[in-house]
């Protein structure tokens, strides 16, 4: 009798076993489904090509050095596996970015680094969608074209890239182009009835006499601050090729503008910057330089520093709002751009807002 029981408490208890065992098969089968809901998705990437994406996007190599703040926007900075080296030099003080390993630069991709980190997804630029995608596609990775470099097309590319990474990500992205536009929305609002614009000319800041016309994100900047861009007209056909003219001091003085921009780098701003004597030196060198000293903007002392990322790409929209500022001091008397700018880092990219961005500020 005892034997008969000790004998159907085992046979119950390998049931009960057996059961334990199929719920958590059957528990490990449908995780994976919840985690890959909404996939396989089809894209379209910028360089206008179709892919299948079978499951969301966890392990991230980015070429393109635009690309880097859109993946910490959408949260998904933790997928970066491995960093472009200028990127890696310039995004330092992003959280996780010095442990990043190189991959090479944004024209040199290191081949055997990337095929030794096991991507799922490789961003690139236009111009080496092919041949990357010749050489990491039939490993089975991912090659997309979102290079993040024109303003009008960052939403569309914020919009992809989350698509790619899972439902999360594209609230985040739709959260984000919300904020966004409604700072652009406010800009815009007073903008609008201007009917003389200021005339604006762009100078990058190492390379005297280098503009930038339709289709660059100076122009998209300048014009959505309100002002006109001198070299806007060199590019009337919108030919991308033609973006970046490079024009003479007797053309400037021509045109005449009334402020002058320098859209500037490390040695004049940014995160780590603290010290604007170089850009208060760059000014005044600039205001007797021929072809700039017998300008409207040089004789009213209206030339301005700002920081090359605020000229392109995610942080344009910010750019605007310096730039506004400067242009219609009176209009814009209540903007500051500072608040929208630190929000952006803090809110955004996750790191506390410091440097110089900007000089001089508008009063």
């Amino acid at each position: 009798m005892q034997r008969d029981l000790l004998a159907a408490g085992g046979f119950e208890m390998r049931l009960i076993n057996y059961a334990l065992t199929l719920v958590l098969c059957l528990s490990l089968a449908i995780l994976p489904a919840l985690g890959t809901e909404g996939f396989p998705k089809t894209i379209v990437d910028s360089a206008n090509r179709t892919l299948i994406i079978d499951e969301p996007v966890e392990r991230i190599v980015p070429m393109v050095a635009w690309s880097y703040e859109p993946l910490y926007i959408l949260g998904a900075h933790e997928k970066i596996i491995g960093a472009e080296k200028g990127s890696k030099d310039q995004y330092s003080y992003l959280t996780g970015m010095a442990d990043k390993p190189v991959i090479g630069t944004y024209k040199e991709l290191d081949y055997e680094k990337v095929i030794e980190l096991k991507p799922d997804l490789v961003i690139v630029q236009p111009k080496f969608i092919t041949e990357v995608d010749q050489k990491l596609s039939p490993l089975g990775i991912t090659v997309v074209c979102l290079p993040f470099n024109q303003l009008d097309m960052f939403d569309k590319e914020l919009k992809t890239l989350a698509e790619m990474l899972g439902p999360e990500e594209e609230a985040r992205a739709e959260e984000f182009i919300a904020w966004k536009q409604g700072s652009l929305d406010a800009l815009q609002s007073k903008v609008e009835g201007i009917d003389a614009k200021v005339k604006v000319y762009g100078e990058w800041s190492d390379t005297p006499w280098y503009t930038g016309s339709k289709l660059s994100g100076m122009d998209e900047v300048i014009t959505m601050a309100g002002g006109f861009n001198i070299a806007g007209p060199l590019n009337s056909e919108g030919n991308l090729s033609m973006r970046y003219p490079t024009v003479d001091a007797e053309w400037v003085l021509k045109e005449n503008p009334e402020v002058i921009i320098f859209p500037a780098f490390d040695y004049f701003t940014g995160y780590l910057q603290t010290d604007s004597s170089n850009s208060t030196k760059y000014i005044e060198e600039a205001k007797i330089r021929s072809g700039l000293n017998g300008t409207d903007a040089a004789e009213n002392d209206r030339l301005y520093v700002i920081d090359a990322y605020l000229i392109e790409a995610a942080r344009g929209f910010i750019g605007a709002q310096y730039l506004a500022k400067w242009l219609y001091p009176e209009l814009f008397e209540d903007l500051n751009p500072e608040e929208i700018h630190q929000e952006y880092f803090e809110s955004w990219l996750g790191v506390p807002y410091k440097g110089i961005w900007a000089y001089p500020l508008a009063e």
